[in-house]
């Protein structure tokens, strides 16, 4: 029905946002940052993107269920994975922006650079920055795999999920 494609305000169609990356695992920077993004847009679509040049310690079915368990609790957040133009999805998804998330000053010329490369190729999907909160300033899913591997203690910076996928793969015992 069309109502339902209708934002709760003002009538306008359904904003939608897809949020890209590896999510090799989902972290709760990454939550952070949809959760604020869920203030700005109607629906999130956390997207995993394909990249047969990165090595993951997830594949991307795992990875996909680790998101949806991540955030069951939002129904207005989708998790979807895509092997191509990102702009090519978003417009086939009808979204209205990609979201970014932005550690530090570190991340920004590569953000940059994938931004304008996106806004050539579609002008109609905007790129949107959220500077990730302090308290997640420092993480990457990539530092949380390693304090992982070596029995760090990394349970207040995942999800549930992800901190007992992290200890199968590792082979370390569930923590108390």
């Amino acid at each position: 029905m069309k109502n339902q494609q209708k934002s709760k305000n003002c009538g306008h169609a359904e904003s939608i946002a897809i949020y890209p990356g590896s999510f090799d695992p989902v972290t709760n920077g990454h939550i952070d940052i949809v959760e604020r993004g869920l203030r700005l847009f109607d629906r999130i679509i956390v997207c995993v993107m394909c990249n047969a040049a990165k090595t993951t310690l997830f594949s991307i079915q795992e990875r996909i269920e680790m998101i949806e368990k991540s955030f069951e609790k939002f129904p207005n957040v989708e998790a979807d994975t895509y092997d191509g133009l990102l702009v090519d999805y978003g417009a086939r998804r009808k979204a209205r922006a990609i979201l970014r998330g932005m550690r530090a000053v570190s991340d920004f010329e590569y953000e940059f650079q994938m931004a304008m490369m996106n806004r050539r190729l579609n002008r109609n999907i905007q790129t949107v920055f959220l500077m990730t909160g302090f308290r997640w300033i420092f993480t990457s899913s990539s530092i949380i795999k390693e304090a992982a591997r070596f029995g760090g203690n990394v349970s207040d910076m995942v999800p549930p999920v992800v901190l007992q996928k992290l200890n199968e793969k590792f082979g370390h015992p569930r923590p108390l």
